[in-house]
């Protein structure tokens, strides 16, 4: 079959122009990748004052691993805050208590390992095997937020940064626009070829668009970390007691129990990859599903768990067991009549087994109370060839304190859904098929699942910086200009263009750290958000904003860019927020945030 010399210029013009932009991509893939960093001779000095998870980021080519986590959780035994305790020669045997209920100086990362141990803790304690999790959308979701907040720390110490910076992403964009038009104009060549008029060119404008926005999605996704001159330098200072702890010879193999005596050369250790007993006893990821703690009665044991799936009558209805055992049974007769012999006896033994047991099971129902310690989905039901399916059974694992083994039933999705790991149910069950019939809650888990949205990386980060995530574990001073002292309701009413009324912190500060926050909120749901920030504080919070736009003649420097507004006047910082729906009106943000810092003492 002879190719049309027409359809290969045209297919050569588009692949010439996706070439380009493929180019582009890998040139930019290549240009910000971080840099490897020279080892240094070794040291017994810190590098600095980043909390180990950022020196983690930092000294692993700006990768977060496991070793971030790990080395904050013992970071937190070192400051005090925790306290690990091993009874043997086992470090799997190790168990964590909680020395301080309220810690102060805890920064968001911090904070949320810290609550992961204090509220699975028992009696003020918890095995550290334990601290895994039972649930795939809650481990994926806390390890992304956790991340992010280390992320958003250490961009706001100028560590790190957007690996594809906002003017990558823009050139690519507009590099896009080459493969887009060439794909416009195959599009129109071919259609002119084909009917002799124009017909095409509206079929081209929509290969344009399409080419472009997906070109352009694709330059904007998230494509991780990369190094800053400061970072390489912080780099290098911790890598240099890297080098001095991998000389020690037995520091490798230590224990997270050993932060009693080696403080925090352990933590830090563990962050630059120098501990190999830490890390592969430490696990704050996902947990293993036939193995798992239960602390129901008061002490904490590990249960296995087996999950049937091999036999048929594992979660089946006993209208349908009997069904199988009357047609059994009614096979063996026929057999009988036709005079085959011995060929009725396999029919009639499973039809006769199953019809007694599924009386038994029907007639003879259980009763447990116990401790929830796994539900995942078992079998689901197709919905047709484009839906998802829908699952209809569960595994449901419950340790009721009377044996270290249990056997998950097979509990329907709709009373699934009601109970989570941790909890402590009562349920009623057949126990020859193991299907649940009844559930009820008696007490929900100490620590209470939270469902996380799918937001990326970027979403995350920004939130956590906006959060002051980095600047929580460096307050030292309180702010001492209040919102009510810089913005007016009508003058946030101006921005927003509608009417607002003073929320919570606008005639008082509200502290969190070194910063006031305060809110105007419309009726609508729109809002401006105020904050205050001093010290330190204002430095990450001016330094974490200096990528938009400079903004001219407001205090010492500014900065804005879509919703919000930052400027600095000595070592105060100002920051206005628009929130929710509506258009932005970022020259009365920029107009609000001069009077605002105008009006600083």
């Amino acid at each position: 079959m002879d190719l049309d010399p027409v359809l290969l210029v045209e297919a050569g013009i588009a692949a010439a122009g996706l070439g380009v932009w493929l180019a582009a991509f890998w040139a930019a893939k290549l240009l910000t990748r971080p840099r490897p960093i020279p080892s240094p001779p070794g040291t017994q000095d810190f590098g600095g004052d980043e909390p180990p998870a950022v020196v983690s980021l930092i000294t692993g080519r700006w990768e977060l691993t496991e070793d971030a986590a790990e080395s904050t959780l013992i970071d937190l035994a070192a400051r005090k805050i925790l306290e690990f305790r091993q009874p043997g020669n086992d470090p799997l045997q190790t168990t964590l208590f909680v020395r301080q209920e309220q810690p102060g100086g805890l920064n968001a990362y911090e904070s949320m390992i810290f609550e992961r141990v204090r509220g699975l803790a028992v009696g003020g304690h918890v095995p550290l095997t334990a601290l895994t999790f039972r649930d795939e959308e809650q481990a994926k979701g806390w390890t992304r937020r956790l991340n992010a907040a280390i992320v958003a720390d250490a961009r706001a110490r100028g560590l790190s940064q957007r690996r594809f910076s906002p003017a990558v992403v823009a050139a690519l964009t507009i590099i896009a626009a080459v493969p887009a038009f060439a794909l416009g104009l195959a599009i129109a060549l071919q259609a002119r070829h084909q009917d002799g008029d124009s017909d095409g060119y509206g079929a081209a404008a929509v290969g344009v668009i399409i080419m472009w926005c997906a070109l352009g999605g694709l330059a904007g996704k998230p494509r991780g970390e990369r190094d800053t001159p400061e970072g390489r330098a912080a780099a290098t200072r911790w890598l240099g007691l890297k080098t001095f702890l991998r000389a020690h010879e037995s520091f490798a193999d230590l224990p997270p129990a050993a932060v009693a005596v080696w403080d925090r050369y352990l933590s830090y250790g563990d962050a630059v990859g120098a501990t190999r007993v830490c890390s592969a006893v430490i696990d704050l990821g996902m947990g293993n599903r036939h193995r798992v703690w239960s602390s129901f009665g008061g002490t904490w044991r590990r249960v296995r768990v087996r999950y049937p799936r091999f036999f048929p009558r594992y979660g089946q209805k006993a209208l349908r067991l009997f069904l199988k055992a009357f047609a059994g049974l009614a096979l063996a007769v026929v057999l009988v009549r036709l005079g085959i012999a011995w060929f009725w006896l396999p029919p009639f033994l499973y039809g006769g087994y199953t019809l007694v047991a599924a009386v038994i099971d029907v007639f003879l129902p259980v009763t447990l109370t116990g401790e929830v310690l796994w539900v995942e989905t078992w079998k689901t039901r197709s919905q047709g060839e484009n839906s998802p399916s829908i699952p209809w059974l569960h595994y449901l694992a419950v340790d009721d304190g009377t044996r270290d083994r249990a056997v998950a039933w097979a509990c329907p999705s709709d009373l699934a859904r009601r109970a989570a790991p941790g909890d402590v149910v009562t349920l009623t069950a057949r126990r020859w098929t193991r299907r649940v019939l009844e559930l009820g809650v008696d007490s929900s888990a100490r620590l209470q699942p939270r469902h996380y949205s799918d937001e990326n990386t970027d979403q995350l980060i920004r939130q956590a910086m906006n959060a002051g995530a980095p600047v929580l574990a460096t307050a030292v001073r309180p702010a001492r200009v209040t919102p009510a002292e810089l913005v007016t309701a009508e003058e946030a009413g101006r921005v927003l263009g509608r009417p607002v009324r003073p929320g919570a912190g606008a005639d008082r500060a509200v502290a969190i750290g070194p910063m006031a926050i305060a809110e105007f909120r419309a009726d609508d749901g729109a809002a401006l958000l105020v904050a205050v920030a001093v010290g330190d504080a204002a430095e990450l919070a001016i330094r974490a904003h200096r990528g938009g736009r400079p903004v001219p003649g407001v205090g010492d420097e500014a900065f804005a860019s879509g919703q919000w507004a930052v400027a600095r006047r000595g070592t105060t910082v100002v920051s206005l927020q628009q929130r929710g729906s509506g258009p932005v009106h970022q020259p009365y943000l920029v107009w609000l945030l001069g009077l605002a810092v105008n009006r600083l003492t």
